[in-house]
């Protein structure tokens, strides 16, 4: 009896997905739930399992294809006799069946990432130890391999001395050669397709400055008392949390403040309504090797520095493994994001819709203030807020940026908000 194999749904905001990679071959014999193919989607890359045990009869979608949600992909028949996996060329050493599994295993246990840092850095992810979920194999667990195998060998014994030879006769250097031209076929170009992720973002950012009537508007902050405070306190911190004490969970208290102060940044258009949301879902932008993603930090108000230092921690390092969920990026209020860690010292940052707010943060840089009428030289940091003008006005955005900066600069205030 014939099998589908079709597009799974994996969240109500995703409609279409790009076949990665199928991982076994027409006419091999599966199990029920073995890998068979991998799925990129705008968010998150998934593997789709084997519906039933039997053959792989047909695929009918290719590497490369875009799917769609309930697409069929190929067909698992349960009656057929297929045979297993391909064994190696003949002339190479026969590999015990035990062995081929285990890799087999092992592939299907690794993220994504995983396999694609394996196969950059050709390293045997049969080999790797993983350190993930059930010990699953993580881009870490690959790199952290990759540097062991390229550890530098024993310098070489000294050679035995031997006679100085005597000194070449001085000549003139030779004239220097007149540099070739560069040939039109040295003059080369890659033509790479985007991903599906890196795809969705630039037709999403498309969107947001075709839709939002955006605007930015800009602000500097004072980061001493914050530099102070963690100073004194960082060691104690981690101590008790097990975690370090960033500045990113004093940016999110204070964002979740102002926003308590000026609603309407915690909103969104739907026709010619607003919607004001009365609670605080933040995300925080994440560079992962696919792209920007942002995932979101549930009910942010109710949560401690800790708890907040600890959800960006995890996020961060979820997003270079690529085992963010979709429930980790879907929704939020209003974001944050941090140029500042690549070296940006002031930029615009684009909103992310439906929202209408986003905060950016930026490098932090000892620069001269003026301070009780003497110039010093200060930690500051250069703040932008990028609003939908549509419902926020000039004047509530830059309200709304002197909030924070007043909330950064007094850090005990942030605990009174």
């Amino acid at each position: 009896m014939p099998a589908n194999i079709v597009v799974p749904e994996v969240g109500e905001s995703i409609v279409d997905a790009r076949i990665a990679k199928w991982l076994r071959k027409e006419g091999e014999r599966v199990s029920a739930g073995d890998p068979l193919v991998e799925l990129e989607t705008d968010k998150i890359d998934l593997e789709v399992g084997a519906p039933a045990a039997g053959v792989l009869s047909r695929i009918d979608r290719k590497d490369g294809e875009d799917v769609k949600v309930g697409e069929v992909l190929g067909v698992i028949d349960e009656a057929a006799q297929g045979s297993a996996a391909a064994a190696p060329p003949a002339a190479a050493p026969a590999e015990p069946a035990a062995s081929a599994e285990a890799k087999t295993t092992a592939k299907s246990r690794a993220t994504p990432a995983a396999k694609k840092a394996a196969e950059q850095n050709d390293v045997d992810i049969s080999r790797v130890q993983g350190t993930g979920d059930a010990g699953r194999v993580m881009r870490r667990d690959v790199e952290r391999a990759a540097e062991s195998s390229s550890a530098p060998a024993a310098a070489p014994k000294p050679a035995e001395a031997r006679p100085a030879l005597p000194e070449p006769a001085r000549t003139r250097p030779a004239p220097p050669v007149p540099e070739r031209p560069v040939t039109a076929a040295e003059r080369t170009e890659d033509r790479v397709r985007m991903s599906k992720r890196r795809a969705t973002i630039a037709k999403r950012l498309v969107e947001a400055q075709s839709t939002a009537a955006m605007l930015t508007t800009f602000n500097e902050v004072d980061m001493a008392a914050v530099m102070a405070l963690r100073e004194r306190h960082k060691q104690s911190f981690k101590d008790r949390h097990g975690v370090g004490l960033g500045i990113a969970s004093f940016f999110v208290k204070a964002a979740i403040g102002a926003l308590r102060a000026f609603p309407r940044l915690n909103a969104e258009v739907q026709g010619d309504e607003m919607v004001l949301k009365h609670y605080f879902d933040i995300g925080v932008a994440v560079g992962a090797a696919e792209g920007l993603v942002v995932p979101v930090i549930r009910n942010a108000d109710r949560l401690g520095f800790a708890e907040i230092e600890k959800q960006i921690r995890d996020f961060a390092t979820r997003a270079a493994d690529g085992t963010l969920s979709l429930a980790d990026l879907k929704g939020g209020t209003f974001t944050i994001t941090n140029g500042g860690v690549f070296g940006s010292l002031l930029s615009t940052p684009i909103l992310n819709p439906p929202q209408v707010g986003i905060l950016g943060l930026h490098k932090i840089q000892d620069r001269p203030v003026a301070v009780n009428g003497q110039v010093q030289l200060r930690p500051m940091m250069y703040m932008a807020l990028t609003y939908d003008h549509r419902i926020v006005d000039g004047a509530e955005a830059v309200r709304f940026l002197v909030k924070i900066k007043e909330l950064v600069e007094d850090p005990g205030a942030l605990l009174l908000e």
